[in-house]
């Protein structure tokens, strides 16, 4: 068992550490770029040196011109807020894809230096590791998403985003992911968008096997377990109105949202979400 677990393992950072390195952490540099800068030190003027940036008390200290130098305040906190109910781990594609993309987004920030925190949660947290850097604290996230049972398995959003506003030392980057069948969302992470980076990952079922439902079946709730009867000719329909009402719900709270339906290619919806963010800044500074 424990062989098998480490083969998982391996296999999870092998499929994603090449896309990462010859791809994605370039697209994810672009995008976090990190929040100002930070003085390093002084050095003397040079000819078409800025004068603002210059250290007037050293300047008359020593008689000599000299001017501050900054370097950017490049770390970044990036924490991943993964739903683990019921209606994730029961699909084992479903937490494939997750684990996966966790991992994506985990290896881009490592390489880039920043810290990564992981805070696993149903309708509580279930496990929170604290932010970290480098390849064991990597394989630490990957190993959880890989092998952690949780005890719960409704969802419910209170406990993960308040406790993740009183955690987040200052502007950090967060990546919410889950399929948002749950309602008690929008408001906190609205107000948590006007001092974080957040960004929401909706996990969904597979294109194919929902544009086949045409049926009336009988269901049963992974999370409540209750059982009803589905009528599945509408549900196309409705699962559109429903991607139409969440894109605008995000838009309008400040949410950058990215959907990615199993069996979907990660790195390329990645990949995708990392491009349009970064054309959406450039877009705001003109650049």
């Amino acid at each position: 068992m424990i062989h098998e677990a480490e083969n998982q393992l391996r296999l999870l950072e092998l499929k994603c550490r090449r896309p990462v390195e010859h791809l994605l952490a370039g697209e994810y540099h672009s995008v976090f770029r990190g929040q100002g800068i930070e003085f390093e030190d002084v050095r003397p003027y040079l000819a078409g040196d800025d004068v603002r940036m210059m250290d007037w008390k050293i300047t008359a200290r020593t008689g000599v011109p000299h001017i501050k130098r900054y370097i950017e305040e490049r770390e970044q906190f990036i924490y991943l807020l993964c739903d683990f109910s019921a209606s994730i781990l029961d699909s084992q594609n479903r937490r494939n894809m997750l684990a996966e993309m966790a991992t994506l987004i985990t290896l881009s920030a490592i390489m880039n230096h920043d810290r990564v925190s992981l805070i696993l949660f149903t309708d509580e947290i279930e496990l929170m590791i604290p932010p970290g850097k480098g390849r064991q604290h990597a394989r630490r996230i990957m190993e959880a998403l890989l092998e952690y049972q949780p005890t719960g398995r409704k969802t419910s959003f209170n406990d993960v985003l308040g406790n993740f506003g009183h955690m987040a030392p200052k502007h950090s980057v967060a990546f919410v992911m889950s399929d948002f069948l749950a309602s008690d969302y929008l408001d906190d992470l609205g107000a948590l968008a006007g001092r974080h980076d957040m960004n929401a990952v909706n996990l969904l079922e597979p294109e194919k096997i929902r544009s086949e439902f045409k049926d009336l079946v009988h269901i049963s709730d992974s999370e409540t377990a209750q059982t009803r009867y589905l009528d599945l000719s509408d549900r196309k329909a409705a699962a559109f109105e429903r991607h139409q009402m969440l894109e605008e719900q995000m838009l309008e709270n400040g949410i950058n949202l990215m959907e990615v339906s199993v069996g979907e290619d990660c790195v390329s919806a990645l990949a995708q979400f990392f491009r349009t963010r970064q054309r959406r800044i450039a877009d705001e500074t003109g650049g």
